[in-house]
């Protein structure tokens, strides 16, 4: 077994490695060993293998995930051998339109994500908002209003202490309510447990081309509930992605001509990332090929990966025999068509150590030979297994029913890696670096210095390595015009920030080609992109056959999920003017306000100086609690940024919709949390806000909140492959 990184054994450790009374317990050796034996004892149980045969698979097995050659996702590695049993990562569940149906799918999913398993909704089939209601003579309240109950589901569910709730909701571009699904996330405090996608379709991509309305249709009867323009539509998409990443896209067309079972239906959703369509009910396992294992002597190791891939395929088959299902429809439907999801991670490291920049022509035809190939050979393997086991039960119902029969419905899709790529110890998925090197918070809280080690084993190899030239790489997060840093290197080692969306696009492009299911994938813009970037990477993501597409532009979070470096106008590089607080008077006035929360009773008093709030003093709780310590911290704060002539608006922008313990909120004025109650009676108090919220418009550059890493606290989150990572701690949303 290669050594792992400090990284690695910090994500194993956290999230993957059996506990017992919250001690660790196993090593990565044995979790290997622990997922090996239990996937491989399906040969003896369901395939009548002598022990002999299944000792020989198991050790298969775990060569292949020892090695770190290739690993399945991460439910498979938490809970393979152990009491759960759930072992799928994606799930789609229906929402059919009725409250009774609704509330079941709520359930269905809390059991499905405490598990471990992230699911996928389309809302396409409830009726819009203010339709009629006929059983009760009531009005309906539309698609997303029910979202949000999901939403708060979610935020009830921990998945098991290792993974957070995710969810896709999805919505048809001409149904009624589209309009305000795709605003619904617009001030960043709503609906935080959801990525949120528009079902596009390729009539409605050739209205927006030729400037035409189109209809919109009520899902209750079928008719036509009215008209609109698609680029006005278009237009508040491209706004809302532009300003916060969301919604993202899904061809929903492009999804249903590859849909392997159309008698089923059609292909409504996806899970929470993008990456694979599903049908109702339907789960999918995956898995992923360390590409940056897959090299030797300068090029690509085929012998070595189709070994991989057929034992992966195996592995996979086996998963869905062993998987403990959620639920009886679950099981059902999985078992009908099998579907697998084989995929990559390490393609940038591929890439470097074959000398091949990411953003090329090279690279683009690397990424379609090299999935071509696995697609091929996955396809061989699954053949195999259906001689030797049997086809999917719905083979004779799907389109392949007049070729060669094969075992699984689908066989490839790339999924994001997060975690798994940290394990492996290299790069996510098929996206480009995101940095070469950044500060990384460890445990015991001290900062370190992590430097891509391609990057490190070129330095020293070539003679340009020094602990300067690491530091600066590390305030720059690239090593684009670092000084030391020979171009041919610098070429090298482009970051996802540098590669122009067309080359994002164009990899993406060439994955899709080949790959059965979906890419995960996201396109960065650059800071000063335009909304016009966004709805151009929309539109060629169309042209180029894409199934479906994440933006993320970098900076436009009020919280910056990854400051890489220094900016030209940070501390760094240009130091803050020093502001002094304005001294005092002796006597002030103000008032007292009485606020309740989800911790208790807020006591918070405000005085006043020249007309405005001067300095704000808050109470909760008992005397020398960590509460009232917090809640007093925040209240200085406050009173510091005031007497310093920060806006009170600027202040009550960052305080108000901080979540906690309660997703929805608490007592009349919906509190989420002190400091959110703070924001509200401040605003409430002096900027002409009955709701809490500052009246006016948002500043221009306010716009939805990331947040802070919950795990390790610090500002260093990224968004790749359609989900949300931590680079210091390795924390994730899926």
């Amino acid at each position: 077994m290669p050594e792992l990184t400090e990284n690695a054994r910090v994500v194993l450790e956290t999230r993957y490695l059996a506990r017992v009374d919250g001690k660790v317990v196993e090593t990565a050796e044995e979790l290997f060993r622990r997922v090996a034996r239990h996937i491989a004892a399906v040969e003896g149980t369901v395939y009548g293998k002598d022990p002999g045969e299944v000792a020989a698979w198991e050790q298969r097995f775990y060569r292949m995930l020892s090695s770190l050659e290739a690993l399945p996702n991460s439910p498979c590695l938490m809970n393979a051998g152990r009491e759960l049993g759930q072992l799928s990562a994606c799930f789609v569940l229906p929402v059919a339109d009725s409250i009774e149906a609704i509330f079941d799918s709520i359930k269905h999913a809390a059991l499905i994500q405490r598990s471990g398993g992230g699911t996928g909704f389309a809302f396409s089939r409830l009726r819009p908002k203010n339709d009629v209601v006929r059983s009760t003579g009531g009005i309906a309240s539309g698609p997303v209003s029910f979202l949000k109950c999901f939403n708060a589901a979610t935020e009830a569910i921990k998945q098991g202490g290792t993974r957070r709730g995710a969810n896709m909701g999805i919505l048809r571009v001409d149904h009624p309510d589209i309009l305000e699904f795709i605003t619904c996330k617009a001030d960043g405090r709503d609906i935080t447990n959801f990525n949120l996608s528009v079902a596009v379709t390729d009539d409605f991509m050739h209205a927006v081309e030729g400037d035409e309305e189109y209809d919109l249709i009520n899902p209750r009867c079928g008719g036509v509930a009215g008209r609109l323009r698609a680029k006005d539509v278009f237009g508040r998409m491209v706004e809302m992605a532009w300003k916060n990443g969301e919604p993202g896209v899904i061809f929903l067309d492009r999804i249903n001509r590859d849909n392997p079972t159309p008698e089923r239906g059609a292909i409504e959703s996806t899970n929470p990332c993008g990456e694979q369509p599903l049908l109702p009910y339907e789960s999918c396992v995956l898995a992923s090929v360390n590409l940056a294992r897959m090299v030797e002597r300068g090029a690509v190791d085929h012998e070595k990966l189709r070994e991989v891939v057929h034992l992966a395929v195996r592995f996979l088959d086996n998963v869905i025999d062993a998987n403990r299902y959620s639920l009886p429809e679950i099981e059902q439907a999985t078992l009908r068509t099998r579907k697998i999801g084989l995929g990559i991670m390490g393609f940038a490291d591929l890439l470097i150590r074959l000398g091949i920049a990411y953003d090329s022509e090279q690279a683009v035809s690397l990424a379609g030979e090299i999935m071509r190939f696995i697609q091929s050979e996955a396809r061989r393997a699954s053949e195999e297994l259906a001689r030797e086991r049997g086809p999917f039960p719905d083979f004779s119902r799907s389109i392949y029913a007049r070729g060669a029969a094969v075992r699984n419905a689908t066989r490839t899709t790339i999924a994001p890696t997060g975690t798994l790529s940290i394990i492996a110890g290299c790069a996510s998925g098929c996206e480009p670096l995101f940095a070469v090197a950044f500060h990384r918070k460890v445990l015991d809280g001290k900062v370190l210095t992590e430097v891509n080690p391609l990057f490190l084993a070129m330095a020293r190899e070539r003679g340009f390595y020094s602990k300067e030239l690491m530091e600066r790489i590390s305030r720059a997060g690239t090593v684009k015009a670092v000084e030391g840093v020979p171009e041919d290197v610098a070429r090298l080692f482009v970051c996802a920030h540098e590669v122009a969306p067309e080359w994002h696009l164009r990899i993406q492009a060439a994955f899709q080609e080949h790959v059965d299911n979906a890419v995960s994938k996201t396109v960065n813009l650059p800071r000063e992109a335009t909304a016009a970037d966004v709805g151009e990477a929309f539109v060629k993501a169309h042209r180029l056959g894409l199934k479906g597409l994440t933006i993320y532009r970098y900076g436009s979070r009020d919280e910056q999920v990854l400051n890489i470096g220094t900016t030209a106008g940070d501390a760094a590089a240009k130091p803050l003017p020093a502001v002094a607080p304005q001294a005092r008077p002796d006597v002030l006035a103000g008032r007292t306000r009485r606020v309740i929360t989800p911790s208790g009773t807020l006591w918070l008093t405000a005085n006043e100086h020249a007309g405005r709030p001067f300095e704000v003093f808050a109470t909760i709780g008992r005397a020398g609690s960590d509460l009232l310590a917090l809640t007093e911290a925040i209240a200085r704060m406050i009173s510091l940024g005031l007497r310093c002539g920060l806006p009170l608006e600027r202040i009550t922008e960052q305080l108000i919709g901080i979540g906690g313990s309660r997703s929805v909120g608490f007592g009349t004025g919906r509190v989420l949390s002190v400091p959110d109650a703070i924001g509200k009676a401040l605003a409430a108090e002096y900027l002409n806000s009955p709701n809490g919220t500052p009246s006016g418009p948002p500043p221009a550059n306010q716009v939805a909140i990331f947040g802070i890493c919950p795990a390790c606290g610090n500002a260093s989150l990224v968004q790749q492959e359609g989900c949300i990572h931590c680079v210091s701690c390795s924390f994730t949303e899926c």
